[in-house]
């Protein structure tokens, strides 16, 4: 839960300057309760945020982790959203975390930490590989990048990347959307790519 003080800051790349605007695709996703969720259904305020990979406690930092700028903090991010569950849910938002391991790791972790919300598993990178997510390759895994999407009715409305730091995210959040724009950007769709 500590991160260390001298992490790499990430810098923005532009990898994921062309998501507002885009409608989610009709994909399923599973989530650690069990279900399949439908993107393209999603209605009302919906947030997702990404993240790279949760560890174990009992399992060492990977070699070179920390170095990856943006990489360390998936568990004291999750767990930010988790207390701040009440604010989110008092501006509307329903949330839901996402990357791309597995749903039974997924569901380990959400149950040790004590989650409130869903996860939901890109394994396949199907969602990743549609909407050309901000991912990076690390130990022979593709991995998401951290961004948050604030969804409008399964259409992206606004995109948190990059994130830094991850453990006051969720605070971030729920300070953007006290004073969210009232104009969203026009809807669009982006072609299936791979970045």
């Amino acid at each position: 839960m500590q991160l260390p003080a001298d992490l790499p800051v990430p810098e923005d790349d532009r990898a994921a300057a062309h998501l507002p605007g885009t409608e989610l695709p009709a994909l399923a996703l599973t989530s650690t309760s069990g279900r399949d969720v439908r993107l393209d259904q999603l209605r009302g305020l919906t947030l997702i945020f990404a993240y790279p990979r949760t560890g174990r406690p009992d399992q060492p930092v990977p070699a070179g982790w920390d170095a990856i700028p943006g990489a360390r903090g998936c568990t004291p991010e999750a767990c930010g959203f988790r207390d701040h569950q009440a604010d989110l849910r008092h501006l509307g938002a329903t949330v839901f975390g996402l990357s791309t391991q597995d749903t039974d790791y997924q569901r380990e972790m959400a149950g040790r930490l004590k989650l409130p919300y869903e996860v939901l598993s890109d394994e396949q990178l199907e969602l990743t590989h549609e909407l050309r997510l901000p991912s990076f390759e690390f130990d022979g895994a593709t991995l998401l990048k951290r961004h948050t999407l604030v969804l409008r009715d399964a259409r992206i409305e606004h995109v948190f990347y990059p994130v830094f730091p991850p453990d006051r995210h969720a605070e971030e959040v729920v300070g953007w959307l006290r004073q969210r724009p009232l104009n969203p950007p026009p809807p669009r769709r982006v072609g299936r790519g791979r970045r």
